[in-house]
């Protein structure tokens, strides 16, 4: 359990601190550092479009490292809640008595791309609890990676519900319901002790008391918790900072999307590659409407992005920035991760036609 600031602001700050807006540093107080992850989207050297981004970068003591527009931005989390949404199950021991190991908690933290491997874990899950596809509450969607999508269309099958990326998160929770002998119809409600449990959950890691947490329904049909970006961010510190000094739960969250990072996301998805590319340092997870969240295991620092108007192509290339801009990726990128830093812009004859990137990173990623 993370050591709770005091929770009478929004932000969480504790009292005894300095102003989460400052950093104090060796007695000497200074102000967060500020930088622009905006992207821009050119055709012919010419700026096309601006995607505007704020961010927040905080220490798991509450202090503010950096921040881009504003980061006490109040949204969405989305599906960036998955890890504090299956620690319930952990605490409970839900999850070790059904024998379940760090696969089945990678794809519970998961937004997959409906790829064989994620399925069978899925369908694994529900079969361990006497349950199958119809019980899921998320319906289908076409898969979220080219491979998923490709090897339906061979099979000549249709996505069903254990093709949602969010199937894994679904399967947990209604492993948990069954375990606990909680009714698992309308386990995704709000009203569902489940869906109660994650919120709290949620508001302890994130040092926003519950019930200034707005509740929503996601588009998977589970609830989805609004608070702002700085609050995003202390909660993956506390996360990341948690799991480095063995703290067990939360280390096992990390443990088990590090070393499956594929389960996490799949063939070419960007919370896969950046993970992978972090060897161990880095737990990342993708929100819909360009929300981001990221931890940094050694620095103790977590990281919310947000792309104010949720273009998912300006949201991988400003979380590339941010973690170069403090040092958690090398100047130079691995080539899948440095093709999406400075994405190129193609027409319909498949001719590169423009660019889009954070300005200011280009000459570091080819430097």
């Amino acid at each position: 359990m993370p050591a709770n600031p005091d929770t009478s602001s929004a932000s969480g700050a504790a009292s005894s601190q300095p102003s989460p807006g400052i950093t104090a540093t060796h007695n000497v107080v200074r102000a967060p550092e500020t930088f622009s992850l905006d992207v821009v989207v050119t055709r012919a050297g010419v700026v096309e479009s601006r995607h505007r981004v704020h961010a927040a970068v905080v220490r798991a003591d509450g202090m503010r490292v950096a921040q881009s527009r504003n980061p006490e931005l109040h949204t969405w989390w989305r599906s960036c809640a998955k890890p504090f949404q299956a620690l319930p199950m952990l605490r409970d021991g839900s999850f070790d008595a059904l024998g379940w190991g760090d696969e089945e908690l990678a794809l519970a933290c998961a937004s997959h791309g409906s790829e064989p491997e994620h399925v069978a874990v899925a369908t694994r899950m529900l079969h361990s609890v006497g349950l199958s596809e119809s019980d899921l509450a998320c319906f289908p969607h076409e898969p979220l990676t080219a491979r998923g999508a490709e090897l339906l269309r061979e099979a000549g099958a249709a996505p069903t519900r254990l093709h949602s990326n969010c199937s894994g998160k679904h399967a947990a929770m209604l492993a948990r319901a069954v375990k606990r002998g909680w009714p698992i119809v309308g386990y995704n409600e709000s009203s569902h002790q489940v869906q109660d449990d994650a919120w709290q959950c949620v508001a302890e890691w994130s040092g926003v008391v519950a019930p200034d947490i707005a509740r929503g329904v996601d588009g998977c049909g589970v609830t989805v918790f609004a608070l702002p970006l700085y609050n995003m961010a202390l909660a993956y510190a506390r996360l990341a900072l948690a799991a480095r000094d063995g703290d067990p739960m939360p280390a096992r969250i990390v443990r088990a999307m590090t070393t499956h990072a594929f389960l996490v996301g799949g063939t070419g998805r960007f919370d896969t590659l950046l993970m992978q590319a972090g060897g161990g340092n880095i737990i990342a997870k993708v929100g819909a409407e360009g929300v981001h969240s990221v931890g940094l295991l050694d620095q103790g620092l977590g990281i919310a992005v947000k792309v104010e108007d949720g273009a998912p192509r300006a949201q991988y290339p400003a979380v590339l920035a941010c973690l170069q801009a403090l040092g958690a990726l090398p100047p130079r990128l691995p080539e899948e991760l440095a093709s999406i830093a400075v994405c190129s812009l193609r027409n319909t004859r498949d001719e590169i036609v423009g660019r889009v990137f954070v300005p200011g990173h280009e000459v570091i990623l080819h430097g």
